[in-house]
């Protein structure tokens, strides 16, 4: 027969149930309640050891509530994510991500059964079937997930503890030489070749170009002004953002030798008024990705250049061709990079530091030009 009466001690108690195991019970130090620990006990000695072990973590400022790891993982993850401040486009892929790659495996999962192992085994079992890159991307957003989960004492310990699993070694992208950027250019239809050689000349990401205006453009001092980016939604929707740091709104020069292709291009393919669009799509509208890509390809098979060869690639091409002579401040000014440390370092850059770069890109497409006529 149990012994329901139990024996009192300092902190907490231990009773022997029906089934004959022993179960330590205690006051919640958050509640008050009185609560059972989460497993029970072959003898009363064992209770009595489980029941120090809980006072001590409770002393130690180290107690979890054993009811909070039971959330599933799913609902945690949807919460999380609204929880967040994110720009519109950044909260898609973040969704995306969560719901293609993370809640097939954990969603039902209560937050504190979560293993490593079994992250491990997910990763594993996601590189065989998706991009490197996809597996890291939502291996850091399980990550940060579990680990606003311990801030909020529902697990002690993150799972994500895979070695080297939040990062992957980025292959060397090609980089063209300026006659290669040429010949793309020449092999474009009319009204993207200035796109295809400002994405060189100047290293501007491919939604930084498409949100120019004619207003963005000095034509007198061969300078552009990057002050949004476009971002498009899995819906198809279009809208500008701003850039990710102040790092991003920038001036930048651009060779004088590009100059006629500039006012050539204004005068018949800019959208009109000072907010006109610099490029716009085949039909007048906005320039998307899904309407330029085939452009791209034609013109890159054209022109004979190797299919491994991306749209952004060009701005890899600008940045090493930007790179002779420049400093390290003077190039991430120009390509509008930033870390957290160094964003305010690099929007300091002399205006006449960077005309120079432009100029010595200028003097390779001089050099380009001769060498083509001789």
């Amino acid at each position: 027969m149990a012994n329901n009466q139990g024996k009192r001690r300092r902190f907490g108690s231990v009773r022997q149930l029906k089934s004959g195991r022993w179960q330590a019970r205690y006051r919640d130090p958050v509640t008050g309640q009185l609560r059972s620990a989460e497993e029970t006990y072959a003898t009363k000695t064992d209770a009595e050891i489980g029941l120090t072990h809980i006072e001590a973590d409770i002393t130690r400022g180290q107690w979890s509530d054993p009811d909070a790891g039971k959330v599933h993982f799913g609902d945690y993850a949807i919460a999380w994510l609204k929880d967040r401040k994110l720009a519109a486009r950044s909260r898609e892929r973040n969704e995306s991500v969560i719901r293609l790659h993370l809640l097939p495996t954990f969603g039902e999962r209560p937050l504190s059964s979560i293993t490593t192992s079994q992250v491990r085994a997910w990763r594993t079992a996601c590189l065989t079937r998706t991009g490197e890159p996809t597996v890291v991307k939502a291996y850091q957003i399980m990550r940060a997930i579990l680990n606003t989960a311990v801030d909020d004492e529902l697990i002690r310990r993150n799972p994500c503890r895979v070695k080297g699993a939040d990062r992957y070694d980025v292959p060397e992208r090609p980089v063209l030489t300026v006659a290669e950027v040429f010949t793309v250019a020449d092999a474009m239809t009319a009204r993207y070749r200035l796109l295809v050689l400002l994405a060189a000349f100047t290293g501007l990401r491919f939604g930084e170009l498409a949100s120019l205006r004619r207003r963005d453009i000095d034509t007198s001092n061969a300078v552009l002004t990057v002050r949004r980016s476009q971002a498009e939604m899995q819906t198809g929707a279009l809208f500008d953002k701003a850039p990710k740091s102040t790092a991003g709104i920038r001036s930048v020069a651009f060779p004088i030798e590009l100059l006629p292709d500039v006012e050539q291009h204004l005068d018949a393919y800019a959208g009109p008024g000072r907010d006109g669009h610099l490029f716009l799509g085949p039909q007048g509208g906005q320039l998307r990705r899904s309407n330029f890509r085939d452009d791209w390809i034609k013109a890159r098979t054209k022109a004979g250049v190797t299919a491994d060869v991306h749209f952004h690639d060009l701005r890899h091409t600008g940045n090493n061709l930007a790179a002779s002579g420049a400093s390290l401040r003077e190039l991430m000014t120009r390509m509008g990079h930033s870390t957290p440390r160094a964003a305010l370092i690099y929007q300091h850059m002399v205006n006449g530091r960077d005309r120079e770069i432009a100029d010595r890109l200028g003097s390779m497409i001089r050099k380009e030009w001769g060498d083509a006529d001789s």
